[in-house]
């Protein structure tokens, strides 16, 4: 505000308040006087307005700041308008970047090797004993105006990228689309696979190993184009896509369908289903075959207690280990069973137990992209890592029974770094395992290992 209309608004009070000033018959000098204390008066309260004004805060300050404090303040808020335009026009706002990073120890009686694992290559396959784990992820999430979210995980031999594409450090890149709003989205890129209780990412998987469902009865992940549809406390969503491979080789033109349904029931429970129907990988024609797997799971998690479960079962075309007696492949199909309980002894420490099996005898056994083993010149039928396919020397066209048993603990030293040990028994009702040493076959096979896990 102005110092003058107020001076000026006083000067006429105080002149209100000599009415001497006024009159006509004062004379000289005594109006003269009265100038004199009237100047003497506006001065005084000239000087005070002044005073009160040199004390105010500037513009957008708050009371009880010093001058200073006021000053900084909106030297501050300039600084942070400009960051926040700088951020903006570079494209950083609502960028979110997460991570983590996950050594991993592993010994393996019957491959006799011990040691860490970090960052290893999936060149020679996919195996229980590697799976994704011993990876070093990043991930970038951009959310766009509009709702539009934008998605990159990267991830160094240990992700989705490499496994399917060989080189690829791509574990997903992804856009989700609001299509006329939030609740309906336009999916596309590259998703890794959806199916199952059992994530990828170790922050969420309580063990370092995996159960063998998802190590070898679903897909990897899926390249092409869907839509997700939330209704109330159900979340569906769907995709026309390739499966375990970026692009078709000449020849090929179907893709499949891969769709899964989750339902909330409440803060502590829920359950979900997922499907795959379409041409997948075999090695054994070296093209793709008609595939058709299915899966339930749920979970259920109150006070200490967690349980989660999951139901599977899938055939391939011409994906069994071993063919009939005139050379031809035959159609493998299985059908598998896991569980998971966990028990909070402390709030920082979870005791776990898993327990899996797979039926897979039929036509020498062969599950989801697991075939290929057969080589007639050495009379080899099955993975002898794995554990999958006929027993040695016994009757090529039953293939084994798999089952795991976990044992583990886990154990958050804070929120983003938690370790992990684990116990694991793998067997069969044939022998499958090779031991390295011998060169002799085994029903079972023992593992330990334990990781360190930290995220930001």
């Amino acid at each position: 505000m102005s110092i003058h209309r107020p001076l000026t608004l006083l000067a006429t009070a105080v002149a209100l308040a000599y009415p001497a000033l006024a009159g006509a018959q004062t004379t000289n000098e005594q109006l003269l006087q009265e100038l004199r204390e009237l100047k003497s008066r506006v001065g005084e309260l000239e000087k005070k307005l002044k005073d009160a004004e040199s004390k105010l805060p500037p513009a957008g300050a708050s009371w009880g700041m010093t001058p200073d404090q006021a000053a900084e303040l909106n030297r501050l808020t300039v600084k942070a308008d400009a960051a926040e335009d700088n951020t903006e026009r570079l494209g950083f706002k609502d960028l979110k970047i997460s991570g983590y990073i996950e050594p991993t120890y592993i010994y393996n009686k019957l491959q006799n090797r011990s040691g860490f694992q970090f960052l290893n290559q999936q060149s020679d396959g996919y195996f229980y004993d590697t799976s994704y784990f011993g990876a070093a992820v990043i991930d970038l999430t951009k959310e766009m105006e509009g709702g539009t979210i934008w998605k990159l995980t990267l991830s160094p031999n240990r992700g989705v990228g490499a496994l399917i594409d060989g080189k690829s450090i791509i574990q997903e890149a992804s856009v989700s689309v609001p299509m006329g709003g939030l609740q309906t989205r336009l999916i596309a890129g590259q998703i890794p696979d959806w199916s199952g209780y059992e994530y990828q990412q170790p922050t969420l998987n309580p063990f370092t190993t995996h159960n063998l469902l998802y190590d070898f009865t679903l897909p990897a992940g899926y390249t092409g184009v869907g839509l997700t549809q939330q209704w109330d406390k159900w979340l569906f969503k769907g995709m026309v896509a390739n499966v375990n491979t970026p692009i078709r080789v000449s020849g090929e033109k179907s893709p499949v369908i891969v769709y899964r349904g989750d339902y909330a029931k409440g803060e502590f429970s829920g359950f979900g289903f997922a499907g795959l129907h379409g041409k997948s990988p075999n090695a054994n024609t070296g093209s793709s075959t008609t595939a058709h797997l299915f899966e339930v799971d749920g979970y259920f998690t109150r006070g200490e207690w967690t349980f989660q479960g999951q139901a599977s079962v899938g055939r391939q075309k011409d994906a069994a280990i071993t063919p009939d007696a005139d050379g031809n492949w035959r159609d493998a199909s299985w059908w598998g069973l896991s569980g998971l309980m966990g028990y909070m002894v402390t709030p920082r420490l979870q005791a776990l137990v898993r327990a899996d099996y797979i039926n897979n005898k039929k036509n020498g056994g062969g599950l989801y992209t697991y075939n290929g083993y057969y080589n007639p010149d050495e009379g080899t039928f099955n993975d002898s890592r794995n554990g999958i396919g006929p027993g040695l020397g016994e009757d090529a066209n039953r293939g084994a029974n798999r089952y795991a048993l976990t044992f583990g603990m886990k154990y958050a030293i804070n929120p983003q770094t938690a370790v992990k040990v684990e116990y694991r028994l793998d067997g069969a009702d044939r022998a499958v395992f090779e031991d390295v040493k011998t060169g002799d076959f085994k029903k079972r096979n023992h593992l330990l290992g334990t990781s360190l896990v930290v995220a930001f």
